[in-house]
């Protein structure tokens, strides 16, 4: 039996879509930009998986000139626990300097208590009789609105105040601040406010368009799931090869693997034919809620920060060109859905 030998380098996909940049996501920022001077302190989300990815330069040029906090949201879905998340972690840290960074997992109450002790520390350096208020920022479906409620329940013992969902774009305008820390005699307490995702206006190359995708920061209607899903394979392979044993062997043809799951799973069309499209969602699905490996989707060393860092220094691409490639997706899907139905 020859040896499996997993895919090096992923095709590149060059007429994927490169922007999801809607216009709640630009009525959301520049609303923000409007509260920014009521805010002593920016909490900015990222994805763990795609720590480098996940990064919006808008938000460092819309928000400057107030202090940030990075959470790496969704540690639990990223890290293995092992040396060389801790690596990984420390790295990241140095790199984000002077920005504090905290990991985070909304259901760990340890690693929530450490972001409320930051924002408390914050809030006692500003000394204001009326309160401390932060506002919490990242791209579509990052855990925004999962952090705040995990922060309001643990400082204040409340329940949900903000809405959350699998597919991006729950929240879609800034909301009301929420308590997340009692006040003390001197002051108000702390305040959070939750705010809509707001994406990238031109995603740089196709790579991190598919990266976001399988993250769940576009909708799953943008990127055809079996294309996704073989993303997903080429990843899970270079992973642990073995990792979806329970339905099909090592393999890099994603249409055999989904056609194994489907028959294994009883997702069938009519006649017994394997729903594909409905296999590779599945397949999808239960690698982002952790059932498929935990592992990055970026690669995080030395070089690639640096390449990151060069990268950032020469981001030019406008908010008018996001746009017009919106226009011309949604031409294109127009099009295509004419000559469906004729």
């Amino acid at each position: 039996m020859a040896t499996f030998v997993p895919r090096q380098v992923f095709p590149t996909l060059n007429s994927l879509p490169r922007s999801y940049f809607l216009g709640h996501h630009k009525a959301g920022l520049d609303k923000m930009k409007t509260m920014l001077s009521h805010t002593d302190l920016v909490i900015e989300c990222r994805d763990y998986r795609i720590p480098l990815t996940s990064r919006n330069p808008l938000f460092e040029e819309t928000l400057a000139g107030r202090e940030r906090l990075i959470v790496y949201t969704k540690q639990d879905l990223g890290s293995a626990g092992q040396n060389k998340d801790r690596t990984r972690e420390r790295l990241i840290q140095d790199f984000q300097r002077p920005s504090a960074v905290l990991f985070s997992d909304y259901k760990d109450k340890s690693s929530i208590r450490k972001i409320l002790e930051f924002a408390r520390t914050h809030a006692a350096a500003e000394d204001s009789l009326t309160g401390s208020r932060m506002m919490v920022v990242g791209m579509p479906n990052v855990g925004k609105s999962s952090l705040l409620n995990a922060l309001r329940g643990v400082g204040v013992h409340k329940g949900k105040a903000a809405h959350t969902g699998a597919q991006p774009g729950v929240t879609r305008k800034v909301g009301t601040t929420v308590k997340i820390i009692e006040g003390e005699e001197s002051g108000e307490g702390v305040y959070l406010m939750d705010t809509p995702g707001v994406f990238i206006p031109y995603v740089p190359n196709a790579d991190a368009m598919l990266k976001l995708a399988l993250c769940g920061s576009v909708k799953d209607t943008i990127i055809a799931p079996t294309t996704l899903a073989d993303y997903l394979l080429y990843h899970l392979n270079l992973y642990d090869p073995f990792i979806y044993g329970g339905y099909e062997s090592p393999t890099n043809d994603i249409v055999q693997l989904l056609d194994a799951l489907a028959r294994k799973t009883g997702r069938l069309r009519k006649g017994g034919t394997p729903d594909l499209e409905a296999s590779a969602l599945w397949l999808i699905q239960r690698w982002r809620n952790g059932h498929l490996g935990r592992f990055v989707l970026d690669e995080v060393t030395p070089v690639t920060l640096e390449a990151e860092r060069s990268a950032n220094e020469s981001v030019g691409i406008s908010l008018s060109q996001g746009r017009k490639m919106m226009k011309e997706l949604r031409k294109q899907k127009s099009r295509q859905k004419h000559l469906d139905t004729h």
